[in-house]
């Protein structure tokens, strides 16, 4: 992106990026690009919405990309909080992925590794990209070219920590962190519905997207609820254009202050 993105416009949108808004008049759904594009990025389960893309809807992005030789990069940062069978942990478990999709993991999502800075990629010695001249190049030799010149390695310590998430006792820590907090999702997402909040997201990532009332700006209904509420919630504008107009919630946190978060938002509201 950097250098890449073009112009800066005055509705926040850059240049050279095709956007592809994900809002909930389309399900925050994106849909296909209407023109070609060279790298498609998408996050899923995302950040900041905390929605996720069903296998079939994932199928017809892959689709795309083998059609129009497009090459996808495929954030799956937030993979171990999916809840349900029909929405795909990788995606290559799409038929085809690996030909044109790289993927990218965090153990700061999945064991708490914030600060870190520990995860892995996944680039398959399928996928190619074409040069200028039309020359076919594996990417698997040039990222490891990549990493091996600018990258030091990850350390030692880091390492051995995220090797512990693999055993046996850390897979079930893993899972029960990872429960604990996708039962502060749950029960944020009830309570907030409950009062006439419009929430998205919760069911497959810690996240929860919720729709500022009246149309009021992120940055204002954030004010009402630091100075009203005395809770912190993230504006959405911070995330892109698409975001105007939504706030995210986090379900990184105890039950105890989920609870007294909740409580303040109910007797502000």
């Amino acid at each position: 992106m950097i250098g890449r993105a073009g112009v800066k416009g005055d509705d926040g949108h850059w240049s050279n990026v095709i956007y592809l808004p994900c809002t909930a008049e389309n399900d925050f759904v994106p849909e296909l690009p209407s023109q070609r594009v060279d790298v498609i990025y998408l996050c899923y389960p995302n950040n900041p919405t905390g929605t996720a893309l069903t296998r079939d809807q994932l199928r017809l992005w892959v689709n795309y990309a083998i059609r129009n030789d497009a090459l996808i990069f495929y954030d799956a940062a937030y993979e171990a909080y999916i809840q349900h069978d029909d929405v795909p942990h990788s995606i290559y478990e799409i038929r085809g992925a690996r030909r044109v999709a790289v993927e990218f993991h965090s153990y700061s999502k999945t064991a708490g590794f914030t600060g870190i800075r520990c995860g892995y990629t996944v680039v398959p010695k399928e996928v190619s990209a074409a040069t200028l001249t039309g020359e076919r190049l594996p990417l698997n030799p040039l990222w490891n070219r990549r990493q091996c010149t600018k990258f030091n390695g990850t350390s030692y310590l880091s390492q051995r920590a995220a090797e512990a998430i693999y055993t046996p006792e850390g897979k079930q820590q893993v899972r029960q962190t990872i429960d604990y907090y996708m039962q502060n999702a749950r029960h944020m997402k009830h309570v907030l519905s409950q009062i006439g909040l419009h929430v998205y997201g919760g069911d497959d990532a810690p996240y929860l997207w919720v729709q500022t009332p009246g149309k009021m700006t992120s940055w204002r209904f954030f004010e009402q609820m630091l100075y009203n509420a005395h809770v912190v919630c993230t504006p959405g504008v911070g995330f892109g254009p698409s975001g105007e107009g939504y706030v995210r919630l986090t379900a990184f946190g105890s039950h105890e202050r989920t609870e007294e978060a909740l409580e303040r938002i109910i007797q502000f509201y």
